[in-house]
């Protein structure tokens, strides 16, 4: 992340992206699959780092090999064709768009760290600070509900960030600033499309 002005001299929080430059793979149609995508890879690598099958796939479209390859649903049939390149000429500053990534991993966490439970008196005694408290209900149902916010997993989960406004693009550098922050760590994958696009991750 890193801050920007816009032409009133506001200063935003913003968030530098590499999108693209992303080829098209294949092209699915109701027609042939039964739904509307666009598979697109993006960034190239030696074959060796694919595996053959993959690298099949790949060759089959007259492509070469690429470190990702992933799956975009379209509300309506695709005009694209195999071996198009889309870049980031394909958003304009001023739209909004939703960006899904995967969160940083956090390992096992408590209470406090997880759910931003407070923390409890650290004087005349209390030996128990960062515990959760008491979890157990009456005699009726004498059970704990589940869903309950106790201690454990934490990140390394698909979320989107949504309505993210689009501050500027650079297609000579294939970079897009965008409005506030994106989950996942630096340098990680992610999505980028329109907002209220169809294939969003839970966010």
């Amino acid at each position: 992340m890193t801050q920007a002005y816009t032409d009133t001299g506001r200063c935003i929080p913003v968030t530098i992206l590499e999108a693209g430059p992303c080829t098209v793979v294949q092209v699915k149609t109701e027609t042939s699959d039964g739904y509307n995508a666009l598979q697109l890879a993006y960034e190239p690598v030696r074959a060796k780092v694919v595996s053959k099958p993959l690298n099949g796939h790949f060759k089959k479209a007259g492509v070469g090999p690429h470190r990702f390859l992933r799956e975009a649903k379209l509300e309506i049939a695709p005009d694209s064709e195999a071996g198009t390149v889309i870049t980031c000429q394909a958003f304009n500053a001023g739209d909004m768009v939703d960006v899904t990534g995967t969160t940083k991993g956090r390992g096992t966490a408590g209470a406090i760290k997880r759910h931003g439970f407070a923390l409890r008196p650290r004087t005349h005694g209390h030996m128990l600070q960062r515990r959760p408290g008491s979890i157990g209900m009456h005699s009726d149902p004498s059970r704990v509900f589940k869903g309950k916010k106790m201690a454990g997993h934490y990140g390394c989960a698909r979320q989107t960030t949504r309505n993210l406004e689009v501050v500027s693009v650079d297609p000579e550098r294939n970079l897009m600033l965008v409005k506030g922050a994106i989950p996942g760590p630096r340098g990680g994958l992610v999505i980028i499309q329109t907002s209220g696009a169809t294939g969003g991750g839970n966010g």
